[in-house]
């Protein structure tokens, strides 16, 4: 019989979890450390996709997502920032599959948590090193523990811990937009449609608005220009009231929502350029800690979870010596599709905020950018996953 690895993730965000979860499906043995006390979320929404919702499906968590998800249908649009529309989104894959859902953040890590088996998470232990030597990954983490496995996989963010083991640190590029979030009631905004995902493009700012939480909330999310560089956080305070400032004179509606904003919090926008290899020995990178994106074309937790299915499929059918192939089959696998989000989340921030003399080739665009959302939502790692595993086993 073939031996199978011991995985261990570093990293309780959505894309550690789902990894996880998919694992655990296909019967690996898995541990994840989380640097935090407890796991959970501060924040907003996340939009989720076709081309993560199936994956989802596999590993047994649909149910879950209809449950804590708020479906978005055929009713979304592109605004101009006075309310004129432009175009509809397309919330659909190439085969007609509509499988778009927003999504609370909290919500996310609850159930993604909760699928899995008690034992699995350790909290309170944040990675700051790495080594590897035969067939052994071992990481130490701050409080001066270590833990062993077969391999390791970093799924710790932006500012991974563990990237520089695999990859020379580089500087996160900030591009010199602040977003401001938040969540406001259905009670507080009961005229509010909560079947649709809705966007304002106006000079160099966007305003988003989605449902989450089964439509009991609103999502909103407001993109302005800042001065200076800021430290990406997900959790520091805004000002409402900068916020208004910002969008007065845009579309009445989005004035009526920020009249019920009470608190929000402003996140720095960064990304990282792509990376050429996210591979090394018994070290892989997932998610953010390979490829943090903008979140223009909502793929930043979607491409995370493509990335843990990806990974999970191919582990699944190698042998513990086969690791290392393993991991560059992986890397092979996802590197350029993610590098190509990456690039078209840049480019199609331009296009949201409007960087155009001429707006009927923006709205044009807006419109034509359906197509590459079909294709972008019809992918499916797992066919090519599997023959890249069998490829490595023969």
């Amino acid at each position: 019989m073939k031996s199978r690895p011991h995985i261990m993730i570093i990293g309780g965000g959505i894309g550690g979890l789902f990894a996880a979860n998919a694992m655990i499906a296909k019967g690996l043995t898995v541990s994840l450390f989380e640097q935090a006390p407890a796991l959970g979320e501060i924040g907003a929404g996340v939009y989720v996709t076709p081309n993560s919702v199936r994956h989802l499906e596999r590993v047994g968590l649909g149910p879950a997502v209809e449950k804590w998800g708020a479906r978005v249908g055929n009713n979304s649009y592109y605004f101009r920032l006075d309310g004129q529309p432009i175009a509809p989104v397309q919330v659909a894959d190439a085969s007609g599959w509509n499988a778009c859902f927003g999504m609370h953040r909290a919500d996310f890590v609850g159930f993604l948590a909760a699928g899995l088996p008690s034992g699995i998470v350790t909290c309170g232990h944040r990675a700051v090193g790495f080594e590897q030597a035969g067939d052994v990954a071992r990481v130490k983490f701050s409080n001066g523990a270590t833990a062993e496995a077969d391999l390791v996989v970093a799924a710790d963010g932006i500012h991974s811990e563990l990237r520089p083991y695999v990859f020379p640190p580089s500087k996160p590029v900030f591009h010199g937009t602040v977003a401001y979030r938040g969540l406001v009631s259905r009670d507080r905004l009961p005229d509010w449609p909560m079947d649709r995902w809705e966007m304002w493009a106006g000079p160099s700012k966007h305003f988003l608005v989605f449902p989450v939480r089964h439509g009991t909330m609103v999502n909103y999310v407001g993109f302005v220009p800042a001065d200076a560089e800021m430290k990406e956080s997900w959790s520091a305070p805004g000002s409402p009231d900068t916020l208004r400032s910002e969008f007065e004179g845009w579309d009445a509606r989005i004035g009526d929502l920020l009249k019920q904003v009470d608190t929000c919090f402003r996140w720095a926008l960064y990304d990282r350029e792509p990376l050429p290899m996210w591979s090394k020995g018994r070290l892989t990178l997932l998610g953010d800690a390979a490829h943090p994106m903008l979140p223009h074309l909502g793929q930043g937790a979607n491409q995370s979870i493509e990335d843990g299915m990806a990974l999970a499929t191919i582990l699944a059918e190698v042998d513990n010596s086969a690791v290392p192939a393993a991991l560059l089959a992986y890397q092979r696998l996802r590197r350029e599709r993610v590098a190509d989000v990456q690039l078209g989340a840049r480019q199609n921030g331009l296009r949201v905020d409007s960087a155009y003399t001429d707006l009927g080739i923006r709205d044009a665009e807006l419109a034509a950018h359906a197509e590459f959302r079909k294709h972008l939502y019809a992918h499916d790692v797992v066919p090519d996953a599997t023959a890249a595993a069998r490829e490595i086993a023969a």
